[in-house]
């Protein structure tokens, strides 16, 4: 079909999608429209399985990286090549997150404790071409001093070099904040606790309590550099105990005027982040979301379009997307991992578009009026209609391939770009 036919069948179909969701309620212009406007930040680690460039050792911190798939990106302009690729496959403008292990060092190493603005100028650069924003993640993993504590271990030196590597953290967020006229989001997760039952829980979250008052000594301005921790349930070798616990997280966040940041991995399996959201901002101005997929524990897959990612998306929408700072985070090396970042992205989009889709007074209203058999009616009839049609719209609109067309375009590059590269 050549394109000015697909063109015209595109816009026939949204015209009759427009109709459908009109008699729900809906207004799918709008909703279209709005969705261009949710700017997520996508995740640097998933083109590279979380290596980043400061070492030459393995992941460690009880984070793992499954598959061997090819094209790994293994350089600064590697990765950068890779994000451009599915940056151009997903419809918007969005934001790029990074770690601080990713830094591009142009005046010589520095260690984690000592870096420096410069040693991400490139990123900047690299940002402004693009008109991202950035946000940042201190790397608590994959050092000789993360040990099983960092900002929380018992050694005070130990816990220097941690705190003085958050410090700088800050500083580059500052500097991120002053180069692109953005916020920055910086947060916080550390890899901390114990494999079996520890003898001591208050002493490490006193100490990281310490920790993190110290970092947020460091001056910057909140209302650009947006400071937030991330909690966890478990993870590798902190299976009984960890110090940064959802409850640590939202309390030190709640007394120290910080942000507190939800990853839907980091709970108990039977828990819902979806069920979070709206309970967090009745306290919490803004609150910070990482988007993944748990598959019985915190195992980072791609994202689907599943129900706990359009519960996510829907309390996203209802509550404000001014209030709520949208990342990703998932690494999977067994698949292609430019198609990895454009279905996770795109899936996360398709959620929002489908909450923006929902007549949501209207819901509202037959819940508060106890008209519960009507409401759950309205909602299942709702899932028949023609969202494919909405959603190929956006796609249409932004510039990107529509359904799964974009995939022709990760063959090629990986058949072009990301094969050459095991060979060399």
């Amino acid at each position: 079909m050549r394109p000015t036919d697909m063109s015209a069948k595109i816009q026939a179909n949204y015209e009759m999608a427009k109709e459908a969701y009109s008699a729900a309620g809906v207004d799918v212009d709008k909703a279209v429209e709005t969705l261009g406007d949710y700017r997520i930040s996508m995740h640097c680690w998933q083109g590279d399985d979380v290596m980043g460039f400061d070492h030459d050792g393995p992941l460690t911190g009880g984070i793992q990286t499954t598959g061997d798939y090819p094209g790994r990106a293994r350089t600064p302009d590697e990765l950068m090549s890779d994000l451009d690729k599915a940056y151009s496959l997903i419809g918007g403008r969005h934001r790029l997150n990074l770690h601080a292990s990713y830094a591009i060092f142009k005046n010589g190493f520095h260690d984690r404790d000592a870096l420096e603005p410069s040693d991400f100028s490139a990123w900047v650069d690299y940002a402004k071409d693009r008109d991202l924003g950035l946000d940042f993640n201190p790397t608590y993993f994959s050092h000789e001093k993360a040990r099983q504590y960092t900002m929380s271990d018992p050694d005070p030196a130990i816990r220097d070099f941690w705190v003085e590597h958050s410090k700088a953290c800050v500083r580059i967020a500052r500097y991120f904040t002053e180069s692109l006229d953005s916020h920055c989001l910086l947060n916080v997760w550390i890899p901390d606790g114990a494999k079996d039952i520890p003898a001591d829980r208050l002493g490490p979250r006193e100490r990281f309590a310490e920790s993190m008052d110290r970092m947020l000594a460091e001056p910057h301005d909140r209302d650009k550099v947006y400071v937030s921790i991330e909690s966890k349930v478990f993870g590798i070798g902190m299976e009984s105990y960890t110090v940064g616990s959802a409850e640590f997280g939202l309390c030190y966040a709640a007394s120290r005027g910080i942000l507190p940041l939800m990853d839907n991995g980091h709970y108990h399996p039977t828990e819902s982040v979806a069920d979070k959201i709206s309970s967090a901002l009745l306290i919490f101005d803004k609150i910070a979301l990482h988007v993944t997929r748990p598959v019985r524990w915190d195992s980072d897959h791609v994202v689907r379009y599943d129900d706990e990612t359009r519960e996510i998306a829907k309390e996203i929408v209802t509550c404000g997307r001014d209030r709520i700072l949208l990342g990703t985070d998932w690494f999977d090396a067994s698949i292609n991992r430019v198609a990895a970042w454009v279905v996770g992205m795109r899936n996360f989009q398709k959620a929002l578009l489908s909450a923006l889709l929902t007549p949501r007074e209207e819901h509202k209203r037959l819940q508060d009026e106890g008209r519960y058999t009507e409401l759950f009616m309205k909602q299942e009839e709702l899932k028949t209609l023609p969202f494919g049609a909405v959603w190929d719209m956006f796609c249409e609109r932004s510039g990107v391939p529509t359904r799964d067309a974009w995939y022709n375009e990760v063959v090629a590059y990986e058949r072009d770009v990301l094969s050459k590269r095991d060979a060399t």
